[in-house]
């Protein structure tokens, strides 16, 4: 995995969203959609070295779109995920004055990423998402098998999911411990945890938050497959992800 920590401070609301569980449609197949285009400024980089994406939202006629709702308290959230799931940031950039965003990231291993931007319009959640390459040595990894347990930062993060089928709800519910006591979990962006769930293949892309008072996520997965769940919680002031495979049947 790319990045199992980094700093996060941000502990603002939702915007007019509460902090309840809710389901997100499928999103981030396709860099154009319902009137808005996402306009990569580099579409290839080079792996190691810190690099400034810069990109910018556009509307039908070519013109910069600049107005976006809090969500989550933040205007953009960028993830970032290598082709194989190996790989994951979410990063945070900011709005220049053209409108146009940018944030600093350093992918250490070459391949083929895929580049979302997840954000908010007129009160509606969408995502457009664009490939990135990567240049240098590369080496795709198969998906993990499922496993209970992942790693994260020191700390030890439990899944409980029941067998999910495919676009019926599920709830994945995680515990996170450190040297086998609970750790407390302190609000990041607004909530307790986040969720990102990649779909093996096309990467289809699906963001989902807990429910007010304990780890657990209510989402419905839209078809029978494998996918990648990054699972984000803040611990002593530090974001950490812990990566699980989610088997989903019919």
């Amino acid at each position: 995995m790319m990045s199992s920590t980094h700093p996060g401070s941000d502990s603002g609301g939702h915007g007019e969203r509460s902090h309840e569980a809710r389901v997100d449609e499928v999103r981030g197949l396709a860099v154009s959609e319902r009137g808005l285009t996402l306009e990569l400024a580099r579409t290839r980089v080079r792996a190691g070295r810190p690099v400034e994406l810069t990109f910018r939202i556009t509307d039908r006629e070519g013109r910069t779109v600049r107005r976006f709702d809090v969500e989550h308290a933040k205007r953009m959230h960028l993830i970032l995920a290598r082709r194989d799931l190996s790989g994951f940031q979410h990063l945070h950039p900011r709005q220049a004055a053209d409108g146009s965003w940018s944030v600093r990231a350093r992918l250490p291993e070459g391949g083929s990423y895929r580049l979302f931007a997840d954000f908010s319009r007129g009160g509606r959640a969408q995502t457009l998402a664009t490939d990135l390459a990567v240049t240098g040595a590369a080496r795709d990894r198969s998906l993990p098998a499922p496993a209970a347990v992942a790693r994260a930062g020191g700390l030890t993060v439990r899944q409980r999911a029941p067998r999910a089928r495919a676009g019926r709800e599920a709830e994945l519910e995680y515990t996170v411990t450190r040297g086998g006591r609970r750790v407390p979990v302190q609000p990041y962006l607004g909530a307790r945890g986040h969720l990102v769930a990649l779909r093996e293949g096309d990467l289809a892309f699906l963001h989902v938050h807990p429910d007010r008072d304990r780890l657990r996520f209510a989402t419905r997965f839209p078809s029978a497959a494998r996918y990648r769940v990054f699972v984000q919680v803040r611990s002593a002031g530090r974001v950490h992800t812990a990566a699980f495979t989610h088997r989903v049947g019919r």
